[in-house]
């Protein structure tokens, strides 16, 4: 049995070398841990989609997205207006995706929660389709998707090691190779495995999970034990802007910036008028139609790229050349992903002269058996990864690690990420507040 998505062009219709034949999208699942947010906790596995798109001239380019059930659907719905469209056409691309998707409404399906909603439904649709037609590209002109976005600027892209409060393990399977981190010295024990394993050279704590000022105490650990290394904290709109400020104020000398303390764009402007921190975002500004509001305000100095909600890696150009514009600063937010995202992230820094932060990635709570790309594709070598130099985005798919993947997803029976609804099976008093504190 198979979920997967298939599309393509009518039996004898002619197709152009360049033009899209057929897409398939597999929808996968791999191993997640119990990593805690404030909107509960990740369950056992995560949900992602693989793209699959081919041309008539038989070049195949890769794109990967979320996995949930609704996104799915506005996917298929996507992959069927694009059909027979010139893969070198973005305009024309977007203009199908815009125009398919507003004939059909489909609810849910953000891929992130709760957590992150007000993102363009077009552009987080378009963003795989977007991917796989660059490394077309990249393959029918031999060369990497960072020469298609301008050229790189960097050979190796530095990210920063992604810190979580953790259980030992999820519940029904016992303790997981990390261990627990519940308090600041858990966590400053999980930044040491992350910095002798991936030499990492920034980090960040996810926080908004226990009361602010332990988080702050955790902070100030982490500072203590590695002196050096630029610290960030994002509790996710967990407090309120009284608490930011108090915070920040306690935090003035740790953080590099404090990421999405409070809710929405005017609470954000009251944070930073009354602390020195700089704010950044991947909450409040996750459309270019937030971006006017933002700057109105004055509610942010910092933007978070993601290339799956801005419409795919040539948007994300457009968002850095704005950003450039309104001097904010620029770092690259990071969801559960696997190695064709990670390549598209890659290539995206490479590209991008006023990226200004270590890039977060999820890449090291992934098991090392649970890919989709060829084994060994990607190494960290002191914190960074060397641009992929083979033609697109360098990256090979793995099929046989597909199969196994889009297997897990049909037995897993998760079809949307639910991060609430599970941590209230383990504490039913659990609610989902924002602000918190």
């Amino acid at each position: 049995m198979s979920e997967e998505i298939f599309v393509a062009a009518p039996a004898g219709t002619a197709v152009g070398d360049n033009a899209i034949r057929d897409i398939r999208i597999t929808p996968v699942a791999f191993a997640d841990p119990p990593l805690l947010n404030t909107v509960g906790v990740h369950e056992p596995f995560a949900l992602r989609a693989i793209v699959q798109m081919r041309t008539g001239g038989g070049a195949v380019g890769l794109g990967e997205t979320y996995g949930d059930a609704a996104h799915l659907a506005r996917l298929a719905l996507a992959a069927e207006a694009v059909l027979g469209g010139d893969v070198f056409a973005a305009n024309d691309m977007r203009t199908r995706v815009a125009r398919a998707l507003a004939q059909r409404s489909v609810t849910g399906g953000h891929g992130m929660s709760g957590m992150v909603t007000g993102t363009s439904t077009a552009d987080r649709v378009l963003s795989p389709f977007d991917v796989a037609a660059l490394d077309i590209r990249g393959k029918i002109l031999g060369v990497p998707v960072s020469e298609l976005l301008g050229g790189r600027v960097r050979g190796r892209v530095p990210f920063s090691g992604y810190l979580f409060y953790k259980w030992e393990g999820h519940p029904s399977a016992g303790a997981d190779r990390w261990g627990p981190a519940l308090n600041p010295e858990g966590i400053v024990e999980q930044a040491r495995s992350f910095i002798n394993g991936y030499g990492f050279g920034a980090l960040k704590l996810k926080g908004g999970v226990f009361a602010p000022d332990e988080e702050a105490a955790a902070m100030l650990a982490l500072r203590e034990a590695f002196p050096e290394v630029p610290l960030r904290i994002d509790p996710n709109g967990a407090w309120s802007v009284d608490t930011s400020v108090r915070i920040a104020d306690r935090l003035k000398d740790v953080l590099e910036y404090l990421e999405d303390p409070t809710v929405g764009l005017e609470a954000m402007a009251e944070v930073r008028r009354r602390t020195s921190l700089p704010l950044a975002t991947n909450m409040w500004v996750v459309a270019f139609e937030h971006i006017a509001e933002a700057v109105r305000l004055g509610s942010i100095d910092i933007v978070l790229s993601d290339h799956h909600f801005w419409g795919g890696l040539e948007r994300s150009k457009l968002l850095a050349g704005i950003s450039e514009a309104m001097g904010w600063g620029l770092s690259m937010h990071s969801n559960s992903h696997l190695g064709i995202s990670l390549a598209a992230m890659t290539h995206l820094a490479a590209a991008t002269p006023v990226l200004d932060y270590a890039c977060d990635t999820h890449w090291p709570w992934k098991r090392e058996d649970e890919d989709v790309v060829a084994p060994g594709t990607f190494a960290f070598d002191g914190g960074a990864l060397a641009v992929p130099n083979d033609p697109g985005l360098g990256v090979e798919l793995d099929t046989e690690g597909l199969e196994r993947l889009h297997r897990q997803y049909i037995d897993c029976g998760i079809r949307e990420r639910d991060d609430t609804g599970y941590m209230k099976r383990f504490d039913p008093s659990f609610e989902n507040t924002a602000p918190r504190w």
